[in-house]
């Protein structure tokens, strides 16, 4: 994702004088004062602008808004010129794929994608999370998935309410592999990569490091790792490694396999089909 200069001068709010008129150029930093969003401006369109904050949230406003602050200064908006669009590249997502034209998130689906915890969901976010809010895909954190099957009965996923599941440490003969062969159920699809740990699904260069330690059996995975890279604790490790991420690029292949396959099979649900 692109990396934006969201100055603390955006914030500071000054004496309000007769606005100022400013076209909405692409990466502008604005405050929006009712809400308080503060973000770049990442699409235009005939009526709206949308700002992205910096954790990658988006809001669409309408583009004749009065209440937008540009460094502390009120600013009306005016639609720039239409030879600064139209030589604007069309941007990707951090999951490498075009940024549609128009695009705002969709209602929620009724089908969702399930993943192990916390760090896989903020992981899956920080590269697919354009792409689910434009399919109106939810992802939520499990705690492990040693419940998984009771949880399937409970959901009873259905054609227009799939479920899909992505599963750390999916390999032959693992306790994962065989809370999975349980599950069968042609509304649900489980995905997964042969990683210990979600951590482990990025790549050792994005983090600094010519390979992730080897830790033996019977010890913490993570506690070895903040052990043999000398990080304090496992949350100082997470941020490192979440921070080290900005695209599809810097995961490895099995990740990006597993998870554009459950995003394909949730989209499928509710898709529209060729009568």
């Amino acid at each position: 994702m692109k990396s934006h200069n969201y100055s603390s001068d955006v914030t500071k709010k000054r004496p309000i004088s007769a606005p100022l008129s400013v076209p909405a150029e692409l990466d502008v930093v604005l405050e929006e004062v009712t809400s308080e969003f503060c973000g770049a401006i990442i699409e235009v369109t005939k009526d709206t602008v949308t700002l992205e904050d910096r954790y990658g949230r988006t809001r669409v406003f309408p583009l004749k808004h009065n209440g937008f602050l540009l460094e502390g200064a009120s600013v009306m908006l005016r639609r720039p010129s239409t030879t600064t669009l139209e030589n604007t590249p069309r941007s990707r997502t951090a999951s490498g794929s075009f940024t549609a034209t128009d695009q705002r998130a969709k209602v929620a689906q009724a089908g969702r994608i399930l993943v192990e915890g916390v760090h896989d969901a903020a992981l899956v976010e920080r590269i697919w999370g354009a792409d689910l809010r434009a399919e109106g895909i939810v992802v939520e954190p499990l705690h492990g998935i040693d419940d998984l099957e009771l949880l399937v009965r409970q959901l009873q996923p259905h054609g227009q309410a799939r479920l899909g599941v992505l599963v750390d440490h999916l390999i032959p003969g693992s306790k994962e592999s065989r809370i999975v062969g349980k599950i069968q159920n042609p509304h649900v699809l489980i995905t997964g990569h042969p990683y210990v740990d979600i951590w482990q699904a990025v790549r050792p260069a994005s983090i600094g490091i010519s390979a992730w330690p080897q830790i033996p059996k019977g010890q913490s995975w993570k506690a070895g790792v903040c052990a043999a890279l000398g990080m304090p604790d496992e949350q100082s490790m997470w941020r490192r490694v979440l921070q080290s991420v900005s695209n599809y690029a810097d995961v490895e292949t099995a990740l990006i396999t597993a998870v554009e396959r459950l995003i394909d099979f949730i989209y499928e649900s509710t898709a529209p089909r060729d009568s």
